[in-house]
């Protein structure tokens, strides 16, 4: 085995995103791995809600308030989820990030919010108790902010006692900072919203509807809506309150559009999906699969709930529509609306113009045409399937010798020990690197995947012996076409391993990528999957 160190020089580079994008892909992914549990709860809560009205389960029931538990819990430890699925994606440690988030949620913070506790006192500085469950703005920020610590912290910490010097102090200045800091400026952002709604419900019910029924998925996607349900809760206190009444053509233009998806889509994964959202949020008001699974992930659809809840919100605004007992807008909370014809026609209408745009339009931001029923997020890459470039025994990037590529740190995928000294091309697309060594070549796929195929550990030191390429950088190649061929023997002579890597660089651009086999495989069989 050679003991040279790896060159990692010419790495292609991922492509360009705007700042937007970036924050909504670290949105988007940092929800992804808890979607099916969001759904799956979603779900919970509708059958209870179904059962509960039928009068088959009471309330005070002992199995209602277990299973009341199970559907809650993932809501209400959302804080601690997102902790760890936002340091991951952001590639600092995520159980850090998850005890972060457990932190503002412990039984003594929570025991002082629920007796009504105002603020207590941190080395002087004033603490604004509030109660943290189900919120995510104060997290996001904690977990950017934690990322950069973490980073700064490896480069200045002796490395024999990271392990748990950096955890320490990231949780003594994380803690206190979200706390002190990321907390009540989500709470005073909410506090600010609700005194916009207040001040347009004023001066016309139409405008404020338009704007609160506009914004209000995106409210519900940062967390910043259960600043606002108080609001309507007051109101209830002295009469109906018309705040709920008009954000309820939100959930109902989310729901309009999970259906379009889940008719339209030929993607199974997406199909499921959607159809994990639709009933949830039809009979509880749960939407959150198609928030976060759906509209974060295709642009073309923000612009829809955008236009469909806000045209309904404005109706339900101007027709003074109010809530009489405090419910989350769904199909079974209808009759809790009055005058209920006007609701009807604010979240009906609503529910079919999402519908019919992301139906007639598409859902994937590429063209208005009928789409091909592919998925596409807001990189722009689509789901695909990665043949194998060669013969070989697969091997995990784990076992690789050479710490850049095992921890995954150059993107996800996998290796292959080669029985035979020919690469092909596993995509059709174009070869946007080719090395001047010739151990590795760049592809960029027709559906957007940035595929590193890398021959060896340390060949590039034989700067080029060896190895033939048979494409430069810009040909556009077809799946299995002839990319390089290497003399497998000499190499090995030469005190080099063979071991392929092919590597998805734009990694961070997919919910998932995930090696098919686990066992040999031959040229031209499918070997990763990559999901968006």
């Amino acid at each position: 085995m050679s003991n040279h160190k790896q060159d990692h020089t010419n790495l292609p580079n991922e492509k360009k995103e705007t700042k937007l994008a970036k924050v909504l892909g670290v949105i988007s992914g940092s929800f992804a791995p808890i979607i099916g549990v969001l759904a799956g709860a979603g779900l919970l809560k509708a059958m209870l809600s179904v059962l509960t009205t039928l009068g088959w389960l009471p309330n005070e029931s002992g199995a209602y308030i277990i299973l009341s538990a199970a559907g809650d819990a993932v809501f209400h430890f959302l804080p601690l989820f997102l902790g760890i699925s936002i340091a991951l994606k952001l590639g600092a440690n995520g159980y850090v990030g998850g005890v972060i988030g457990a932190a503002i949620l412990t039984p003594e913070i929570m025991h002082l919010v629920e007796n009504d506790v105002k603020s207590i006192d941190f080395l002087g500085l004033p603490v604004l108790l509030a109660d943290y469950s189900s919120t995510v703005f104060p997290i996001f920020i904690a977990m950017f902010v934690y990322a950069g610590l973490d980073r700064f912290l490896k480069k200045v910490i002796y490395k024999d006692i990271q392990m748990f010097i950096n955890p320490m102090i990231s949780l003594i200045i994380l803690v206190p900072l979200t706390l002190l800091v990321f907390g009540p400026i989500g709470t005073l952002l909410g506090e600010g919203l609700g005194s916009v709604i207040n001040f347009l419900s004023d001066k016309s019910g139409l405008l404020a509807g338009a704007v609160l029924g506009a914004s209000w998925t995106f409210l519900t996607i940062m967390g910043l809506h259960w600043t606002i349900i108080p609001l309507a809760i007051v109101n209830l206190a002295t009469g109906p309150d018309p705040i709920i009444a008009m954000a309820a053509a939100a959930p109902f233009a989310q729901i309009g559009i999970g259906i379009a998806v889940f008719l339209k889509t030929r993607d199974k994964d997406l199909k499921a999906l959607a159809a994990s959202g639709i009933l949830p949020g039809a009979l509880a008001g749960t939407t959150e699969a198609i928030n976060y699974g759906i509209i974060l992930r295709y642009r073309k659809t923000m612009v829809y709930v955008i236009i469909a809840a806000g045209i309904g919100g404005a109706i339900n605004g101007s027709l003074g529509i109010v809530m009489n007992d405090f419910v989350l807008p769904s199909v079974l909370a209808i009759p809790a609306f009055t005058p209920i014809l006007g609701y009807l026609i604010g979240i009906g209408v609503a529910f079919a113009i999402g519908f019919l745009l992301t139906y007639l339009l598409g859902y994937e931001g590429k063209t208005s045409k009928v789409n091909d029923g592919f998925t596409q997020n807001i990189f722009g890459v689509k789901p695909e399937t990665i043949k194998s470039p060669l013969h070989g025994k697969v091997v995990p990037l784990s076992a690789i010798h050479d710490p850049l590529f095992a921890t995954e740190t150059v993107g996800k995928g996998i290796a292959i020990e080669p029985e035979a000294g020919k690469i092909y091309s596993p995509v059709d697309g174009v070869i946007t690197t080719q090395f001047p060594s010739g151990h590795a070549v760049g592809i960029t796929s027709e559906d957007g995947a940035e595929v590193l195929i890398y021959i060896g550990l340390n060949t590039v030191k034989l700067k080029g012996k060896y190895f033939t390429p048979h494409v430069k950088q810009g040909d556009h190649v077809k799946q299995g076409d002839l990319l390089i061929e290497f003399e497998m023997d000499r190499i090995k002579a030469e005190g080099y391993e063979t071991t392929t890597l092919v590597v998805i660089t734009n990694t961070d651009q997919y919910i998932d990528v995930k090696a098919i086999t686990s066992e040999s495989i031959k040229q031209n069989e499918q070997l990763l999957k990559l999901t968006v």
